[in-house]
């Protein structure tokens, strides 16, 4: 029932949530798409009036610049009221007048006033006028006040005239455009029919209303006629009334969009609710609601199949189990799917298998139970039997207690003398281990003697090698010399040829040659000097390659003699080294061998204690022996309360049996 609910709960509230939020959205959206629409629409009729507005403003301003008239306003003041050439002129002005409201059919009535606003003349099918001065009149003193400019007159139910009836009018002063003095006052009456015929043809939807206020939210043309010079259901504020155009939603929920003339003033406002715009949008509200409906529908229908399909198998689950309980082990749920429910039973089918094995073993044990308590019966019978033997066993163990008691005092004596000798092989032993460590540590002084003496032989030997190859490569070098000295020898052999030869010719010369034969003879004393110098150094040079043959010689002898020194010192450092490993093996030895000694010494203490206790555990034997001889007729006396434990036993065995016979397997 609870997954029920669940379920039926989920899907309703999530479509219910879905629809409200799209009933929300969509018709926010058609109240923002409609109030777009709604302004542009106002503001494209606002700007039809405008243009309707402006064609009256131009008949005004028509009806001012006409030169005629203005030349017969000019002459009313001067003439007679009474006069023939006065009612001349009025005729004049009327018959004027008369082309201007015939050929506009929009004008009711015309009327023209004296500045100081008695009554000139009025035309058209209005009829005459409420009064001969208008003056003290609110709308006359508005156009005189407007400074030229037309002012716009609000409708009124009763018109302007006698026998006029919801109209406005427009006025302005009649200004002469040569002197620029007012002529008169120019009142065109215009029905309302005109506005109301351009706000029927202004539909913004269903139930929706339009009217033509004033900048006192009175209103100005409306449907219905009996709202005219009534406040208006929509009040624009001051900040609304002050913009061109906009939009706005009432507390009441309804949506307003205005558009305020710039000719003549007065603001366009349309009206509707928003009930009316968002009708459209109920429907998804109305679908939100059949589709929770239907979703109820098939959230029961998908409910109670998963409830029943669910429900069911726990409840045939939950059948089994009371059985189970009752001591029925047999049954089975064999549920072959492989879902959780089919899991569940695949479960408890394991564990009821489980639980008939378990009480199989257990009822297999009671048996091994009650055959084990009859085995204990015959088991402390024998053990009573044993307690007798026992008994007679302890004399016995008295009687060879002294016997023992006597030979471990011999014992304790023979322990002693042990003793004595382990102390003098303890200090024998010490002090080989301390001469060995002398050794040991000599020998180590010596192989690091050796050692260093093995490192200055290597050295010696590496220098005698490179004395060797420097005297290698210095007798190389004479070698060169003498060479360099044959080169120089055969040189000048060739100079003093070239001298000889140079004197030769300086002779042939004769006494043009002499100079050059004292030359040649300088060349060739400098060669014998030169000769002379490299059979010195050739000398030098020869006695210097004999001592290095012979210091060649020498050193060749020598690194036998070094190689040889070399391996005795390795060798003795060899003997050394081994002499220090044997010397710390014998140490080990010593060790190893001390350590056993004191092992050895230490068994003997236990030993002599051990032989100390035998003897006193020896006294005890027979003082324990007639203690144990008590014990064993205790232990009779338990025997017989085993026997009784384990006729216990079984009773309870048996009834172990019983309780388990009651489960079916």
């Amino acid at each position: 029932m609870k997954l029920f609910l669940m379920f039926f709960v989920s899907i309703l509230f999530f479509v219910i949530i879905v629809g409200m939020i799209s009933y929300s959205v969509s018709k926010s959206v058609i109240k923002n798409k409609v109030s777009e629409s709604s302004l542009q629409t106002v503001t494209q009729a606002g700007q039809k009036l405008d243009f309707l507005y402006q064609t009256f403003d131009d008949v005004s301003l028509q009806i001012m610049l006409n030169k005629d008239l203005q030349d017969l306003l000019e002459k009313i003041p001067k003439l007679d009221a009474s006069s023939y050439e006065s009612l001349e002129v009025i005729r004049q002005l009327t018959d004027k007048l008369n082309v201007v409201t015939f050929s506009n059919k929009a004008i009711k009535t015309l009327h023209l006033y004296r500045p100081d606003g008695k009554l000139i003349v009025i035309t058209g099918s209005g009829g005459s006028s409420l009064s001969e001065n208008s003056s003290s009149t609110d709308w006359f003193k508005k156009i005189v006040d407007s400074g030229g400019k037309v002012a716009w007159l609000d409708t009124k139910s009763k018109g302007y005239s006698s026998s006029s009836a919801n109209t406005f009018a427009i006025g302005r002063i009649m200004r002469n455009t040569l002197t620029n003095s007012t002529a008169g006052v120019l009142v065109l009456e215009l029905s309302s029919d005109i506005l109301n015929k351009e706000l029927n043809g202004i539909s913004l939807g269903d139930d929706s209303k339009v009217v033509i206020t004033n900048a006192q939210n009175k209103n100005i043309a409306a449907k219905d006629l009996t709202q005219i010079e009534k406040d208006s259901e929509v009040q624009l504020s001051k900040e609304q009334l002050e913009q061109e155009n906009g939009s706005f939603i009432t507390k009441d929920d309804h949506l307003v969009a205005y558009y305020k003339s710039a000719i003549s003033g007065w603001n366009l406002v349309g009206d509707m609710p928003v009930s009316a715009l968002v009708k459209d949008a109920k429907k998804i509200f109305n679908y939100t609601l059949l589709i929770a409906l239907f979703a109820a529908i098939a959230a029961v229908l998908i409910g109670l199949f998963v409830a029943r399909m669910i429900g069911r198998p726990l409840t045939n689950l939950r059948n089994l189990m009371q059985q189970g309980a009752k001591g029925k082990l047999t049954v089975r749920a064999n549920y072959t799917t492989q879902d959780e429910i089919g899991q569940l039973g695949a479960s408890f089918d394991v564990m009821m298998q489980q639980i008939t094995t378990l009480v199989q073993q257990t009822s297999s044990s009671a048996q091994a139970v009650f055959e084990t308590a009859q085995e204990l019966t015959n088991s402390s019978k024998v053990t009573a039997t044993a307690a007798r033997e026992i008994a007679v066993a302890t004399d016995e163990i008295s009687n060879g207690a002294g016997g023992l008691a006597t030979e471990s005092e011999r014992g304790n004596e023979l322990t002693h003398h042990i003793g004595l000798q382990m102390k003098q092989v303890i200090e024998a032993n010490l002090e080989m281990g301390t001469a060995a460590a002398d050794v040991q540590s000599s020998s180590e002084q010596g192989t690091k003697y050796m050692s260093e003496l093995i490192s200055k032989t290597n050295l010696t030997e590496e220098m005698i090698r490179s004395m060797v190859d420097k005297v290698d490569n210095l007798k190389d070098s004479t070698r060169s010399i003498r060479k360099i000295l044959e080169l120089l020898n055969n040189m000048t052999k060739q100079t003093n040829i070239l001298s000889l030869n140079a004197t030769i010719e300086a002779a042939r010369a004769g006494a043009a040659g002499k100079g050059f034969m004292v030359v040649a003879d300088e060349i060739r004393k400098l060669a014998d000097q030169s000769r002379q110098s490299i059979d010195v150094v050739g000398q030098i040079t020869e006695t210097i390659q004999k001592e290095i043959d012979e210091t060649v010689k020498v050193l060749s002898t020598a690194t036998p003699i070094f190689q040889e020194q070399i391996l005795a010192v390795k060798e003795a450092d060899t003997i050394f080294k081994q002499v220090t490993n044997h010397m710390g093996g014998f140490i080990e030895q010593l060790s190893t061998v001390s350590d056993s000694i004191s092992t050895l010494e230490q068994s003997q203490v236990v030993l002599s204690d051990a032989m100390t206790n035998v003897s006193a555990v020896a006294e005890e034997s027979l003082a324990t022996s007639e203690e144990v001889a008590s014990l064993s007729s205790e232990q009779l006396s338990i025997s017989d309360g085993l026997v009784k434990l384990s006729d216990k036993l079984d009773l309870l065995s048996k009834s172990l049996t019983d309780t388990l016979s009651k489960f079916e397997v």
